[in-house]
């Protein structure tokens, strides 16, 4: 695949009512002029039902993943130091990766919380959502209001929050000895395990701002005066939860710390690093200037992506992310229904990769590196990876 690829949906090529979504497996660009529809128009053929959010359906997945966090916590502390060594060796990597993916799932629900698509109360969301992700370590009322701001301005190369793509003019000049298969393993590394902290630390990837931007600063240029106190509020529940966890660790010891909580924490922050990512990076997907960008093409300007069986255990904010952006307030367990509805009148200008997540991860990585001005078109900048 080269560049500017986008694939097709499967399981759309079955379904007559999906023809107009239908796109060869080949490499083509998705559309780049103002659809031919609105988003009231969209709405409309969403079931009315997949707008409403169930307090008690929404707890019940909180539920249900902290049964497993609980489930596998237990069965690590309690009977992993009883296996002989090779299993014990075996049985920690698996407890990570699976204590990792369930709590991202957590994660996840927060970020619900953070759109009020968790119920119909906004101190129960956030609430419920400054909880979950000051246990996760994220700060939740500074992630929510600038994770609001890239909602209102993606694909705008100028006011689009995270993972904004730069020109090839403004590329750091040590970009092009990255542009082989070792220099991209080590950004990949890098990414996946750092990208997170610096990103809520240094806002690295992110806008630039006048002034340090940080997500734990609550005078810092991302935030107004209303939204400051509630920055307090986030730092504290960081604080809050760092203490706790200084506590465990006078127990149980920082190794037993690390291996519990630790290394899952770091696969939570990798998967909602390269969720994040290959949502908004695909060498098909188009970024605007100021000139062009309008609110619709930027949400269009997303792409749903295949985890395999992880789409249940992220709550399918992966292969959902273009309804989430258009209706962000809607429920996560009424997307994939609102997906299916909107598929057919957006047609070309909805986009989905079913490529493996980690082929797609390499492929992005290679093809998706600085954008360049379309050739014909004002305004309108495409992904290039050539030097």
């Amino acid at each position: 695949m080269g560049a500017g690829g986008r694939m097709s949906d499967p399981t759309s090529m079955s379904d007559p009512a999906n023809q107009a979504g239908r796109r060869k497996n080949s490499v083509e660009r998705v559309p780049y002029q103002k659809p031919p529809f609105s988003l009231g128009e969209i709405k409309k053929t969403i079931p009315p039902h997949c707008f409403e959010r169930s307090l008690l359906h929404s707890f019940g997945y909180v539920v249900y993943d902290l049964t497993l966090v609980c489930i596998f916590y237990y069965i690590a502390s309690n009977y992993f130091h009883l296996l002989p060594s090779p299993y014990s060796y075996l049985a920690w990597p698996i407890y990570w990766i699976f204590q990792g993916c369930v709590c991202t799932g957590v994660w996840v629900i927060a970020h619900e919380c953070g759109h009020h698509a968790f119920s119909d109360y906004q101190w129960v969301d956030d609430t419920v959502g400054l909880i979950l992700h000051s246990a996760l370590l994220v700060p939740y009322f500074s992630w929510k209001y600038s994770h609001r701001r890239h909602h209102s301005n993606t694909g705008s190369l100028e006011r689009d929050e995270v993972f904004v793509p730069k020109p090839k003019s403004k590329m750091p000049w040590y970009s092009k000895y990255l542009n082989n298969p070792p220099g991209r393993l080590m950004t990949l590394f890098i990414t996946l395990t750092l990208g997170w902290p610096l990103y809520l630390a240094f806002n690295v990837s992110g806008r630039p701002y006048n002034g340090f931007a940080c997500h734990y600063h609550p005078y810092g240029p991302i935030y107004n005066d209303r939204e400051r106190i509630q920055i307090f509020v986030s730092d504290a529940g960081i604080l809050a939860a760092s203490y706790l966890l200084y506590r465990v660790a006078l127990v149980k010891g920082l190794a037993w710390l690390i291996c519990i909580y630790g290394v899952p924490l770091l696969i939570v922050n990798g998967f909602l690093v390269l969720i994040t990512y290959l949502q908004h990076t695909h060498p098909a997907l188009p970024h605007y200037d100021s000139s062009e960008w309008d609110w619709l093409r930027g949400a269009l300007a997303t792409v749903d992506r295949d985890y395999g069986v992880l789409n249940k255990v992220f709550h399918n904010i992966t292969d959902t992310h273009v309804a989430h952006h258009l209706f962000s307030t809607m429920p996560h367990y009424h997307a994939m229904e609102a997906t299916k509805a909107i598929k057919p009148l957006l047609g070309e200008y909805y986009q989905f990769d079913g490529t493996p997540f980690y082929k797609a991860m390499w492929r992005e990585a290679k093809e998706c590196l600085y954008v360049e001005p379309d050739e014909g078109t004002k305004g309108v900048f495409w992904y290039k990876n050539k030097y």
